[in-house]
């Protein structure tokens, strides 16, 4: 007999617990929200080359997302959303674990890294592995945060997969962001020759 209580049951194992988890939830649509917050319409690795003062804060790693996380995080504990804080995360415990999961998914967006895209497979194939031996809970948060990571990912370019009308728009969006990084010398190839 195909219950509700087994099919809730059935789908937390099969999202490793996302969908019976409300601060994951939050979590992920906070990080979309928040993942490109300041961000200055230019790769990370032009922050760098430039010396811009973020790239010295964040130590050249994943500079936009980490200056991203910090705006929004700093808004976020700002005393007007208090109570949006108390209703998502009552506790310091879970107060951090929010913190945990946003600052995660958000860098997990940051896909020109190489080290950071080497070190996201190696968790991959460790989560996955039939052979890696740990605890099933950490096994089950291990696959949980991969999940997590390439949820965003995929967020972050499903614009190339959808209706032409929105492909065209956020790729016109693109299009344009690069051109005008382009017009005041922070692009050194004019993207109207490529695109």
């Amino acid at each position: 007999e195909i219950t509700s209580t087994n099919c809730r049951s059935t789908l937390h194992d099969h999202t490793y617990g996302i969908t019976s988890d409300p601060l994951t939830q939050f979590a992920c649509i906070l990080a979309a929200l928040i993942h490109d917050v300041d961000h200055q319409g230019v790769p990370n690795t032009r922050l760098v080359e430039e010396e811009d003062n973020l790239s010295f804060k964040y130590k050249g790693r994943s500079v936009a997302e980490q200056n991203s996380v910090d705006v929004a995080w700093a808004l976020f504990l700002e005393p007007q959303f208090g109570e949006l804080r108390g209703a998502v995360c009552p506790t310091d415990k879970e107060l951090n674990r929010l913190r945990q999961l946003v600052v995660n998914t958000v860098l997990a967006t940051d896909i020109m890294d190489k080290d950071l895209k080497k070190l996201r497979n190696q968790r991959w194939e460790k989560a996955f592995s039939s052979d890696y031996n740990e605890t099933n809970q950490d096994k089950i948060n291990r696959k949980a945060t991969i999940v997590l990571e390439h949820l965003i990912q995929a967020s972050d370019v499903c614009h190339t997969m959808q209706h032409w009308h929105v492909y065209r728009k956020w790729n016109e969006r693109l299009s344009e962001e690069m051109y005008h990084a382009y017009k005041i010398g922070r692009a050194d190839a004019d993207p109207s020759t490529f695109w």
